[in-house]
């Protein structure tokens, strides 16, 4: 019972009509005499797009289709007579007769209007119900042979149609009377529709349901089903208005709601100024009383001062107001020149960096010299302290232990997948949801102005449309610029310069270039066998023990065990994964006790496989018996490593081929050496056609890893040495260096994680740059111990060095 809206073919204009044009009101012996009207065998069809038109009722339609304007033409031309089928798709622009219902309306055309907007609007009227048998003609418009379609004879009697005829009345007329959609005249039209037949069709047609619904109406044949069928969807619709208009009436209810509570409170407020009982009063002068115990500057009293009045002025209702709150409030809670006091017994410094961390000599004397220059000139004017290293090696929790020694508070702040600026210079206020960066909340969160702030992941910053947050840390770790840093929601400087700031990160590649160069880098490379070995024994068993509730009574670990340990289940430079298979044991033990199981209380390397499993594999160096087969070393992320270069030839013309996902830079390395081996093939004893014979196959196992880098020059080096020459490499040599073409050896880096991987895979003789010797100076002794270094200088001497002086049965010729 709503007003109807469809496109095309069947758009209402109701603006242009007048109620008597659509609403007529026709008799029951007028229906009758419809009824009695014998249908043309064959007639023109017109499909409509959203809607059904029921016998008697009369609706005004806009054509826009060429084939229903032609349609319309010819039928106004002739007796204005034609068929009206609703589309079972009203989506479909053109129509087939697989498209059209079968039963549809025999109508007449009561009038034909030509609109402003250039379009044709007709008004057409039911008649009678029809169903087409067969198509005639699809074009230029569809015409059908018909059948009329009679109403089957009703079983209810006169006191039942008159019942259903005064409740569909009823509930049509409180639908048009609550709905503020329908116009009044249509309840006019409902109370004068006598005949129970066309007041059916007349509601059908106008009721606010689909297509589909309306034409089960119109295909139904007996009227006692249609008109309960009309009841049945004039019951639903009413209750969806009811509900409508109850769901408005609650919100009206909830607005009146807010304003009455607005006087409230303005009357409220009134009566509590005359009392001198005002909680707004009473909260400004407790920021008034806090304030004066603030040890800050003018400067930023001034700027207090003048957002308090502003507050002072606001209406507490406003949204504003909790705005300008949140801002005076953070201005409060901010620890503006407020420091704790720094213990700068520099012993003791040294005593709780040695408890928390076994080795590291290195780093923990460099922390000693920053706190050294702390205490003596008593600022922090100095680069800020990056530690680098591979996960699992202590440097996060190096910070923790400075922050202890120095009696500072600790901040951890973690980097990792950052990419906002606003969250390192905050958002301003002015935005909804706005706050400070995490600089500053954290500052606010721990008190002081001086704590020990761990700018943790350093390395793994990332960037988007929201900006560069590396840019916006240039400002935080500067020296000379974070006395005045800047943020967005404070809109005033605060003074960071007092705050001792420690980096850390896993690669160097990934930090900002400009952002690198304001910290000073401080390396922490991995442990040795020995040193995770004390570490577990030190900190990480007791740690398990003490998160399991068991004791040294317990549970003990035999020497041989946690080498075992070390050397056979775990393969990195931290300490990470033994940690994880020290709890697995130690949790091992728990369940044992849990149990009421028998163990023995000290575990041996005998017991690891039943508690850990199968060992894992790890790269260790192999005894191979093969020419061209070299091992190398390399730098990784998570520490040090060793790779195999391996080497084939083959016959042909002197084909390079390189396997094992290798990057452009080991690929460069590969044809130096080859043009090297060939510019020196007479050093070697080799024709110098032996490289046009064969064909030359380099692979690095572990192909899925992508390896890239200069350092691997001098090992492919020897390798196709080896391979050309047919003479094997000395047992229990690795290497490491860049090579050119003008033969020199170049110094890498990582050598200290590339010793300790030799360590761990069994490796007795290295090959370094001579150059690279001040690093092998640099690392403690006891890494040393057990490895010969060779030093060179060119690329011939590593070939001498690395090859067997034997004589070879099988060398390479000419064919």
């Amino acid at each position: 019972m709503t007003e109807m809206k469809f496109n095309n073919d069947i758009e209402f204009a109701l603006s242009d009509m007048q109620d008597h044009d659509f609403i007529p009101l026709i008799s029951q012996e007028d229906e009758e005499a419809m009824h009695r009207e014998k249908a043309p065998e064959e007639i023109p069809l017109l499909p409509l797009r959203n809607t059904v038109l029921f016998p008697g009722v009369v609706i005004p339609i806009t054509v826009g289709r060429d084939r229903s304007i032609r349609l319309i033409n010819e039928a106004h031309k002739k007796d204005k007579i034609i068929g009206v089928v609703a589309q079972k798709d009203a989506q479909i622009e053109e129509p087939n007769r697989e498209d059209l219902h079968q039963v549809g309306t025999v109508a007449s055309i009561v009038k034909m209007l030509k609109m402003p907007d250039g379009s044709t609007t007709v008004i057409i009227q039911g008649k009678k119900r029809f169903e087409w048998t067969e198509m005639i003609q699809e074009q230029p418009f569809f015409k059908a042979k018909i059948t009329e379609f009679d109403e089957a004879k009703s079983g209810a009697d006169e006191k039942e149609k008159a019942a259903l005829h005064d409740s569909l009345k009823e509930l049509a007329l409180k639908i048009i009377n609550i709905s503020p959609n329908i116009p009044t005249e249509a309840g006019f039209a409902i109370k004068n529709i006598e005949s129970l037949s066309f007041l059916v069709n007349f509601i059908s047609s106008n009721m606010s349901v689909d297509v589909t619904e309306k034409q089960k109406l119109l295909e139904m044949t007996d009227l006692k089903e249609r008109a309960e069928r009309a009841l049945e969807l004039l019951n639903k619709e009413l209750q969806m208005l009811e509900l409508k208009n109850d769901i408005q009436s609650k919100v009206k209810v909830d607005i009146d709601k807010q304003q009455r509570e607005y006087f409230l409170h303005q009357q409220m407020k009134q009566i509590q100024e005359e009392l001198g009982n005002n909680p707004v009063a009473e909260e400004i002068a407790d920021k008034k009383k806090r304030a004066a115990e603030k040890k800050w500057n003018e400067e930023i009293e001034g700027v207090f001062l003048k957002e308090l009045k502003k507050l002072e002025r606001m209406n507490p209702q406003s949204a504003e107001f909790s705005v300008q709150t949140n801002y005076v409030d953070m201005l409060l809670d901010l620890p503006w020149e407020e420091y704790s006091e720094d213990n700068f017994d520099l012993k003791h410094a040294q005593e709780i960096l040695d408890r928390d961390h076994y080795g590291l000599e290195k780093v923990k004397e460099r922390i000693i010299e920053h706190l050294a220059v702390l205490k003596i000139k008593g600022d922090l004017k100095a680069p800020i302290i990056c530690l680098y290293g591979p996960p699992g090696v202590g440097k996060t929790s190096l910070g923790k232990s400075v922050a202890e020694a120095l009696g500072r508070k600790y901040v951890r702040m973690s980097l990792g997948g950052l990419r906002d600026e606003a969250e390192i210079r905050g958002h301003r206020k002015t935005y909804i949801g706005a706050m400070p960066g995490r600089i500053i909340q954290n500052l606010k969160k721990i008190g002081t102005s001086n704590p020990l702030f761990v700018l943790d992941e350093i390395d793994k910053l990332t960037r988007d449309m929201h900006g560069d947050p590396s840019s916006a840390l240039l400002e935080v770790l500067d020296p000379e610029q974070n006395s005045t840093f800047y943020d967005n929601y404070l809109e005033v400087d605060y003074d960071l310069s007092k705050v001792m700031f420690v980096a850390t990160c896993n690669n160097l590649s990934t930090i900002q270039p400009a952002l690198r160069d304001r910290m000073e880098i401080i390396e922490v490379t991995g442990y040795t066998v020995e040193e995770k070995v004390e570490i577990a024994r030190r900190h990480l068993i007791p740690k398990h023990l003490k998160e399991t509730g068991l004791d040294e009574s317990h549970i003990s670990f035999s020497q041989e065990a946690l080498e075992q340990v070390v050397e056979a289940y775990t393969n990195e430079s931290g300490v990470r994964g033994l940690e994880k298979r020290i709890g697995k044991i130690v949790r091992n033990r728990a369940k044992e006790i849990a149990l009421e199981e028998k163990f023995d209380t000290e575990v041996r390397t005998e017991h690891l496989h039943k508690i850990l499993g199968a060992s894992r594999e790890k790269d260790k160096y192999k005894d191979n018996e093969h020419a061209g087969v070299v091992t190398g070393l390399a730098w990784t992320p998570t520490g040090g490593d060793i790779l195999f270069i391996e080497t084939s030839l083959t016959k042909g013309k002197g084909k390079l081929t390189l396997t094992g996902n290798l990057g452009e830079v080991m690929k460069e390395s590969a044809m130096l050496a080859m043009e090297y081996l060939k510019a020196h093939s007479e050093h070697l004893g080799m024709e110098q056609e032996v490289f046009d014979k064969w064909n030359v196959h380099i692979h690095v196992p572990q192909g899925a890893i992508p390896k890239d880098g200069p350092s691997a020059g001098i090992t492919i080096l020897t390798a196709l040495a080896s391979a050309f020459t047919q003479k094997k490499v000395k047992k229990y040599l690795a290497m490491t260096g860049e090579i050119t073409l003008r033969g020199q050896v170049l110094p890498v880096g990582g050598i200290k994680e590339k010793i300790l991987a030799a360590k761990r895979a069994g490796i007795k003789e290295i090959i370094l740059s001579e150059r690279n010797q001040k690093d092998i100076e640099e690392i403690n002794e006891r890494y040393l111990k057990g490895l010969k270094f060779h030093y060179v200088k060119e690329m011939i001497d590593v070939i001498d060095k690395a090859l067997l002086k034997e004589k070879v049965v099988n060398p390479l010729k000419v064919a």
